[in-house]
């Protein structure tokens, strides 16, 4: 896979998916494993439920932002 073919649509959002990355990582207990930013150390199984929850979150929000409500998520 050819590097930089990954960009987000927003310029700007890295930082924010970054820090709603670390975050979701800490709530599910597994921030010890990151060592100045390396996830290297993480086993995949771990790095894939933090992804996994931050699409799920994300999706949340999507829905709650469509549907007009508010609640849930405070991202």
């Amino acid at each position: 896979m050819a590097k930089g073919s990954n960009s987000h649509v927003v310029p700007g959002a890295y930082k924010a998916m970054e820090q709603f990355k670390y975050e979701i990582a800490n709530e599910l207990g597994i921030q010890g494993g990151i060592q100045n930013g390396y996830w290297g150390n993480l086993s995949s199984r771990d790095c894939g439920s933090v992804g996994g929850e931050m699409v799920r979150r994300m999706i949340e929000i999507a829905e709650q932002q469509l549907s007009g409500t508010k609640g849930g998520s405070t991202y």
